[in-house]
């Protein structure tokens, strides 16, 4: 799939500079290579058009696992880019409020924040993940996005009422979201979020990841897996079959869970020369313990072709039992509980029944950045820790020395058909280090003792790990 540069919004650690990475023994360093000229993006278009032209046809490219060469590269591991908490301070304000309804909107809150790379970014391509690779950090973040039940206040009071609502202890979140700002006045603690992710699988490419926060008692799992087509005009990007979306967990909230799919995407522009990600589809959320659900509808293109990035959804109560509710223009009327709407790029309002009459701003997505991540130090990280992994390719195409870069990369990927054959010569099945399984639970990923034990030290600022004892490449 093609993603959206990392290179201005990951933490970049001093600890994964030159000298670090020259220690590793996936970066052997020969006598210094000149560096080459980097292809422009319209060069860098056409080879890669070039390469797409041999897969018309094919069902699944995502699953072919086809080499690019590495002046076509993000120099950022898959596993390190690949991940929803863009702006973890959303996620960790899910399960404030103490109304269903107001869950529900928190849950979509930290939904569309979770694809700012993809707002804020240019479409490019990471590194394709090793069997058994992983990556694990941390993000400290201010527990400060502002209480659902403040926005709701809004719509319920007259210019006058929202007055006496401002010199109330929690004014300085209502009114700042009033002029679609999300940062109050109000100080507030610093929590800790964590993140273990494994690729679990090559054949088909299959990671798991888990995302924990004890302090507010919320965690989220599932698998990502992808499936692309390309159309000869686009490449369409869809949830592999084991993809079932992220799977949100409230401890606090006697373990209300909540399911968030994924809904399709195109990576246009390939015959323009300027590539952009659009939506054009729908997905769902839905809580089978409160039994409220949402229907988002993103709407690719406006008139003449051109993108809008416009997306409208409804919040309604549903019967988990009998859930065959998929439109927005078949839910009752009576069962609506909210309207949301807006551009899923720039800000995204909500109304509330039963006369949807104001809009109030659910999320501004205009003035956030991805939020940088904290690494272990480099020398903690284990061979098959993502930025070790790489970390001679990353160097080697930072330095502009791309042959050398994919000739490392190829070596990598040489490596990890080796061990492969190793593995079907001796029946050998893979297994995940801190995943119970390659793809089960079905959707719900579940952790390993050693998983538990890696999520344990990461909240604790412990980044000591052992070795592990079989690798994938």
């Amino acid at each position: 799939m093609a993603s959206a540069s990392s290179g201005s919004i990951e933490n970049s650690p001093p600890t994964t500079g030159t000298s670090s990475m020259e220690s590793d023994a996936s970066s052997i360093n020969p006598t210094p290579v000149a560096s080459e000229k980097p292809p422009d993006d319209t060069s860098k278009l056409r080879m890669f058009l070039g390469i797409l032209r041999k897969f018309i046809g094919v069902t699944d490219i995502a699953s072919v696992r086809f080499s690019l060469p590495a002046q076509l590269l993000e120099p950022t591991p898959n596993l390190e880019y690949w991940n929803y908490l863009d702006q973890p301070n959303t996620f960790v304000a899910i399960g404030d409020s103490d109304e269903p309804l107001d869950r529900m909107l928190e849950v979509l809150r930290f939904w569309f924040t979770k694809d700012l790379k993809y707002v804020k970014g240019k479409p490019c391509k990471p590194y394709n993940s090793a069997l058994g690779e992983f990556f694990r950090c941390n993000w400290v973040v201010e527990d400060h996005a502002p209480p659902i039940p403040s926005l709701k206040a809004l719509s319920e009071s007259s210019e006058s009422s929202t007055k006496s609502i401002k010199s109330r202890p929690t004014t300085p979140s209502v009114a700042a979201t009033k002029v679609g700002k999300i940062t109050p006045v109000v100080p507030s603690e610093p929590v800790t979020v964590s993140s273990l992710t494994e690729q679990t699988s090559h054949h088909p490419p299959v990671s798991a990841f888990y995302v924990d926060c004890p302090a507010k008692g919320i965690s989220a799992r599932g698998f990502d897996q992808l499936s692309a087509k390309f159309t000869g005009t686009s490449i369409k990007v869809t949830p592999g079959e084991h993809n079932l979306g992220i799977f949100v967990t409230l401890e606090k909230r006697d373990n209300e869970e909540y399911q968030l799919t994924h809904p399709a995407a195109h990576l246009a522009g390939l015959l323009r020369g300027s590539l952009s990600v659009t939506v054009g589809d729908q997905c769902y959320v839905t809580c089978t313990k409160t039994k409220i659900k949402t229907i988002l509808n993103y709407l690719e293109e406006g008139w003449l072709g051109k993108t809008q990035n416009k997306m409208e959804g409804v919040v309604f109560r549903y019967d988990p039992d009998n859930d065959n509710i998929t439109k927005i223009r078949d839910v009752p009327e009576k069962d609506i509980l909210a309207r949301v709407q807006g551009n899923w790029k720039e800000k995204v309002y909500f109304s509330l029944a039963p006369k949807f009459d104001t809009q109030l701003l659910l999320i501004d997505l205009t003035p956030l950045s991805v939020a940088p991540k904290i690494l272990p130090p480099f020398e903690a990280q284990l061979p098959n820790e993502s930025v070790r992994f790489w970390s001679g390719v990353t160097e080697a195409i930072k330095t502009r020395q791309f042959s050398r870069a994919t000739t490392l990369k190829q070596e990598l990927e040489e490596r990890q058909r080796e061990k492969a054959k190793a593995r079907e010569e001796s029946g050998t099945k893979w297994q995940p280090r801190f995943f119970t399984g390659v793809v089960t639970p079905l959707g719900k990923p579940e952790l390993t003792d050693e998983g538990r034990k890696v999520l344990d030290g990461l909240h604790q600022g412990k980044f000591e790990l052992k070795e592990s004892d079989v690798l994938g490449a």
